[in-house]
């Protein structure tokens, strides 16, 4: 298994370009939003143990493999992810599903306008891994701005 390391500095060559970097800001934590979103909305489960709450245990289980000191990071923002999701799923009710798929789309054409003005494919062209190192880019981002150190493997 890669590192994080290894993981951030191949997402970050095809993601220099500020344009690109600020879509990414932009478009990723609705992505994540929407993805989850999406998941709950399939009708299996209740408020607290459904589709969404599995991926999102699964992703922190790839994640603490990954970094533990991200993971302790990204846990309570995918909490609060969940809490959005639970409450739009109950809001909107049969909207629900809708404005996911509306809000999902729209944040991906930013993504592509950001990797055509990067001049790139999208990182998850090459490995679909990419797609759960996307919201640890930004994430370990913020870690390097407050000198936080990433971290690594629990064991290593």
């Amino acid at each position: 298994m890669k590192s994080i390391h290894t993981w951030l500095a191949e997402y970050n060559e095809s993601h220099r370009h500020p344009v690109n970097k600020r879509l990414h800001w932009l478009c990723v934590p609705p992505i994540v939003f929407t993805v989850f979103g999406g998941l709950r909305a399939i009708p299996v489960g209740d408020a607290l143990f459904n589709p969404a709450t599995v991926a999102a245990l699964l992703a922190l289980v790839y994640y603490l493999l990954l970094s533990w000191r991200l993971t302790l990071g990204i846990a309570p923002l995918l909490l609060a992810v969940l809490a959005l999701v639970e409450f739009s799923h109950a809001a909107l009710g049969p909207l629900h599903l809708p404005v996911m798929a509306a809000i999902f789309v729209l944040a991906w054409i930013g993504q592509f306008v950001g990797h055509q003005v990067e001049g790139k494919k999208p990182s998850f062209f090459k490995d679909v891994q990419f797609l759960l190192i996307g919201p640890l880019w930004l994430l370990a981002d913020l870690y390097r701005r407050a000198d936080l150190e990433l971290g690594g493997r629990l064991h290593g």
